[in-house]
């Protein structure tokens, strides 16, 4: 239970913590920065998806636009379902996804699992946003989501690209913790009184697809 006080000691915190806040604001666009300053690395080698419209190359998922996120979810090719983690992650994608298009930026899921599995899980959650079966490892591998020796390993992680003058760049990676700001269940638990209350060194035993809670139904 956390410490009881008044309304005056609550004010006087609150006033102190917002400035903490402000700061980790003020930072926080600085990091956004400094990303955005990052090198750009030409994408030489032509990778394939296969979509549901047909095999795609990587400029083809830019879909028109010059930008382009890639979240690597993970979802071996033998499994029947997608990683939990990575299904807790893309629930918040979809309502973003509008918001990002109209900022000239394409958002798509990347997986190993053949097409027709990861349509079904996509049907089963009821998300929309595109997802594509990459043609074999080497994408992952690439982009340091899929380790190179057999049997290969995944995680999850999100790489951003740009295509300009017809020259597809890479311009940013994120892994573990750095993928922690895509999930906005998050943000709001952090605000709740008893905040996460897990081991922030482990993938959290709480989380479920979001058809496997006990209210789910409900």
């Amino acid at each position: 239970m956390s410490k009881i006080g008044t309304r005056e000691e609550f004010e006087t915190a609150r006033r102190e913590l917002e400035r903490r806040e402000k700061e980790h604001t003020r930072l926080g666009d600085e990091i956004a920065r400094q990303r955005q300053e990052l090198p750009w690395v030409p994408v030489e080698k032509e990778y394939e998806f296969d979509t549901p419209d047909g095999r795609r190359t990587l400029r083809e998922l830019f879909a028109g636009r010059s930008q382009l996120l890639v979240y690597h979810f993970m979802f071996h090719p033998e499994w029947d379902e997608g990683c939990v983690g990575c299904s807790f992650l893309s629930d918040h994608l979809d309502g973003a996804i509008p918001h990002v298009n109209a900022r000239d930026i394409t958002v798509t899921c990347v997986s190993r699992a053949p097409l027709d599995k990861l349509a079904a899980y996509r049907e089963r959650l009821g998300w929309r946003f595109p997802w594509a079966s990459s043609v074999g490892p080497e994408f992952g591998i690439d982009f340091g989501v899929t380790t190179p020796e057999e049997p290969h390993r995944d995680q999850p992680g999100l790489s951003a690209f740009v295509l300009e003058d017809g020259v597809v760049y890479h311009t940013y990676s994120a892994y573990a913790r750095g993928l922690e700001a895509l999930d906005g269940a998050y943000v709001l638990i952090d605000r709740a009184p008893k905040g996460r209350q897990e081991d922030p060194d482990n993938a959290p035993s709480w989380w479920r697809r979001h058809d496997e809670y006990e209210d789910a139904a409900a």
